[in-house]
């Protein structure tokens, strides 16, 4: 068990999938990773280290997904033309 007066560490890092193209964002502790990497070197891919908080962590790992959806009001709307052309038939 850690002590409470322990400082922990972040990282986000991409995370191979086995048969996958694609990979995923994912965070774990900085003693974690160091595991990960001296099991199998190379295989994911560190994006940031020394996260101080796991809440960025999770945050930064999240990128914009999650994120609220960001309205116009009514008189931002009615200013602007539409992106689409009317359509002529």
């Amino acid at each position: 068990m850690k002590q409470a007066h322990e400082a922990v560490s972040w990282v986000v890092y991409k995370m191979t999938l086995h048969g996958k193209t694609d990979q995923v964002n994912a965070v774990c502790e900085q003693t974690e990773w160091e595991a990960l990497e001296l099991s199998r070197p190379g295989y994911h891919t560190l994006v940031r280290a020394d996260i101080a908080d796991e809440n960025e962590a999770e945050r930064l790992a999240r990128g914009t997904s999650g994120d609220p959806v960001k309205r116009r009001s009514r008189d931002e709307s009615a200013a602007k033309p539409s992106d689409n052309p009317p359509s002529r038939g």
